[in-house]
């Protein structure tokens, strides 16, 4: 006879769930999806922003998918989009969440090669993946919870916490004394390094931002840089050598994101570490990057790589090279991705996506602690929802 138990969800109301060790006959039955942006208290400039590529960032566009089950499971996921492209994953995320309802949702490879294959004529990497990486992060997040376990230990972790490091506090647009500040905030609050834009039009000034933050930090605490991009190779040689000096944790992006080459190069001549993929959206960019030792720390993006699913396989790739990790952006999702990783990993803290959810990371000691709570561990929270400019709903009992 079939047995079940009654659990509570996250908003308290008790659900009806298959009994420990049944096998399970679940299916989903529900899809939603939201298109929400986040404002930014103050804009933001990079390196792009200087040499007049990109305007300052004002918003971020955000894909989020919540998938439902007839035992009453609910699975969260999100993906991203910075200037442009959050209306086309919405777009393209309504086209293929039909493809969902009556699905076992344990299935998720399956799943994710399914809807890769109905959207093959868009190519295996770009707007289309990054659509669908939402409903996959969904999808782990929601086995994971039937599983009860966090998302990392569900995989597999290596450990309980992962040390952490600031970005949102360094931008090009502050000035030497608000980064000096910002740092000291993040410290003071548990942070264990600082990561500040490079890139500036004038290496000079580069050079002096970087000089005036060490000597703040002083240094115990990790120190990184990022070029977003905008050197030559002969530029990124001569600056990264004027850099060794301040005994880096890392040099990240200092070239065009798809020259493996270029890296490879840099990688042999440096003594600082060279990091970078965070631009890169498919495992076989990663793969390129790997195979020509262009990269010390791999620095893939779950959300625009596709999902976990294809995360996984870079983090295997990864593992064989003996390369550290330090995924980009998403906290929420990549700190358990490096808890799960065996070798030397860093996760990348953005106080900016704060507002989005009702739960807290807890950073301390310099390390952010992987939660407790089943799945992901977060949730939603109403001033997001106050944010959604689209929703779409497919199947029945939506969340």
């Amino acid at each position: 006879m079939s047995q079940t138990s009654s659990l509570p969800d996250q908003t308290g109301t008790m659900k009806t769930m298959a009994a420990p060790y049944e096998v399970s006959t679940d299916r989903i039955s529900s899809v939603k999806l939201s298109l929400t942006y986040l404002p930014l208290a103050t804009p933001t400039s990079d390196a792009k922003v200087l040499t007049g590529k990109q305007k300052p960032l004002t918003e971020i566009a955000f894909l989020f998918a919540e998938i439902g089950t007839e035992a009453g499971f609910e699975g969260v996921g999100y993906s991203y989009a910075i200037r442009a492209g959050g209306p086309g994953q919405f777009v393209h995320a309504k086209e293929v969440a039909p493809e969902l309802i009556g699905v076992d949702p344990n299935d998720i490879q399956r799943i994710w090669t399914k809807l890769m294959w109905s959207s093959a004529s868009m190519g295996r990497s770009g707007l289309s993946t990054q659509a669908i990486a939402a409903i996959d992060i969904a999808l782990w997040d929601l086995k994971a919870k039937r599983a009860r376990l966090p998302l990392a230990k569900f995989l597999g972790a290596h450990r309980d916490s992962v040390p952490c490091y600031n970005t949102s506090g360094g931008y090009l647009s502050l000035s030497i004394d608000e980064i000096i500040s910002n740092a000291e905030v993040s410290v003071d609050a548990g942070v264990g390094g600082v990561k500040i834009k490079v890139g500036h039009p004038e290496p000079r000034i580069d050079l002096e931002r970087v000089a005036a933050i060490r000597d703040a930090l002083g240094g115990e605490i990790a120190l990184m840089v990022d070029a977003n991009q905008q050197w030559n190779r002969t530029t990124a040689i001569r600056i990264g050598r004027a850099l060794e000096e301040f005994n880096l944790t890392w040099i990240e992006e200092p070239l065009d994101a798809h020259d493996a080459a270029g890296h490879a190069i840099l990688a042999r001549e440096l003594d600082t570490p060279v990091a970078t993929g965070e631009m890169l959206t498919s495992v076989a960019e990663h793969r390129e990057l790997i195979l020509k030792g262009s990269v010390d720390f791999i620095q893939p993006d779950a959300p625009r790589v596709g999902g976990i699913t294809p995360f996984l396989k870079i983090m295997a790739l990864g593992d064989q090279a003996g390369l550290s990790m330090a995924p980009h952006f998403a906290m929420e999702i990549h700190l358990h991705l490096a808890a799960a990783y065996e070798l030397d990993s860093w996760v990348e803290h953005f106080d900016w996506l704060d507002p989005l959810f009702n739960e807290r990371l807890e950073i301390k000691d310099g390390r952010m602690t992987v939660p407790e709570r089943p799945g992901l561990g977060f949730s939603i929270s109403e001033q997001a929802r106050s944010w959604t400019a689209e929703t779409a709903v497919f199947g029945e009992g939506a969340p």
